[in-house]
């Protein structure tokens, strides 16, 4: 299997692979969250303690009043302490803000070769995917669910038109495989018994599609399909505008979660982004 480096934006490859895709460095504001390799896990125990450095705010009067504190990015709602963590997951040659190492084989986008049915594979499995957290928000387990029906951003059905557009250019299409077939089962288990950890890779999968995700889409069209694009990576109306009105919804479902449970959601995120990372690496496979 090709070798693989990260790539910017929204998405990036992490778990046990040593190389991913990657771009251009970009800056916090150009990217709302960077997930990348194990950041949490190494750190012990209690990664949120110890890594998210906490700002404490100061005694109004020397009272007995217990100081506040803050984890960075609280003060501007969850949103921002979910792409505080997944920015500090991401290297430093990708993000001022990324503390991970560069690996001395990663590989420029420009090189890596993805092929057709590697991309058919990629395509098949993340629909497994969306068809899972879309059927889970309009069931709605969890009452909180509800909040993200039908919010624009949904992928399942455009996925559909371009596994239709495939068959039509003579391209088999292949059955769900273990990493489509594998995170949809977790997503399920997550829905019924977790929700903060649901939420969690509802956002980092959305949230990186939209952005990291047409990177990777553009680059796979310009090699393998003369530069088509596919409905997977468009979105009717204002893209920016669809994001910031579900940021505020995943801002109003998180207000009433203890910060145990804000935690767990924050923890969650490494093991978004290795689901995640198996099915892009389908591409190149």
């Amino acid at each position: 299997m090709a070798s693989t480096s990260a790539f910017t934006s929204e998405l990036l490859l992490s778990g046990d692979v040593n190389s991913s895709f990657r771009c251009t460095k970009l800056t916090s504001h150009d990217l709302p969250w960077r997930p990348a390799a194990s950041f949490l896990q190494s750190h012990g125990k209690n990664p949120l303690s110890q890594r998210l450095a906490v700002v404490r705010v100061p005694r109004a009067s020397a009272t007995s009043e217990k100081r506040k504190a803050f984890y960075p990015g609280e003060e501007k709602g969850f949103v921002e302490e979910m792409r505080f963590v997944a920015m500090k997951l991401h290297r430093k040659d990708q993000s001022s803000e990324g503390e991970k190492e560069a690996e001395p084989d990663d590989k420029p986008i420009a090189k890596w070769e993805p092929s057709v049915e590697g991309y058919l594979r990629f395509l098949v499995d993340s629909k497994a995917v969306y068809d899972t957290m879309e059927s889970i928000v309009q069931e709605a387990p969890h009452p909180s669910y509800v909040e993200f029906r039908n919010t624009g951003l949904e992928r399942s059905s455009a996925l559909s038109k371009d596994l239709e557009w495939f068959k039509g250019q003579g391209h088999e299409i292949p059955e769900p495989g273990t990493p489509g077939v594998t995170y949809s089962t977790l997503l399920k288990e997550l829905a019924e018994k977790d929700p903060p950890a649901f939420i969690c890779h509802f956002y980092n999968v959305y949230f990186a599609h939209s952005a990291g995700g047409r990177m990777i889409g553009k680059q796979v069209a310009d090699k393998i399909l003369d530069g088509k694009e596919l409905e997977f990576y468009r979105w009717d109306g204002d893209l920016k505008q669809t994001l910031a009105a579900v940021k505020d919804k995943l801002n109003k479902v998180a207000e009433n979660w203890s910060r145990e449970e804000k935690n767990r959601c924050l923890q969650e995120t490494e093991k978004s982004f290795k689901y995640s990372g198996k099915l892009l690496r389908l591409i190149v496979s």
